[in-house]
């Protein structure tokens, strides 16, 4: 009876174990995940020059392409193209 007891009480400790880590992964969720978004803004806020000069760069050279692709479309079908 006795050993059937402390089975039981060893088996409850070890169950309970998983739950306590489970659970305390479930709480401390919200609060990882807050700060990769403060920190994620952080980043987004800090921009340095260089990288609004390259994405300024790659904005121009998009739309220099698409610019490009109209003009060989209305020499192409002048018809589609407005005057």
């Amino acid at each position: 009876m006795r050993i059937m007891g402390v089975l039981a009480a060893a088996g409850l400790m070890l169950a309970t174990g998983g739950c306590v880590s489970t659970v305390a992964n479930v709480v401390t969720a919200p609060v990882k995940l807050a700060g990769k978004a403060v920190g994620g803004t952080v980043d987004m806020m800090t921009t340095s020059e260089k990288e609004r000069d390259e994405k300024y760069v790659r904005q121009m050279r998009k739309r220099d392409e698409a610019e490009q692709k109209r003009i060989r479309e209305c020499r192409k079908h002048p018809e589609r193209c407005e005057g």
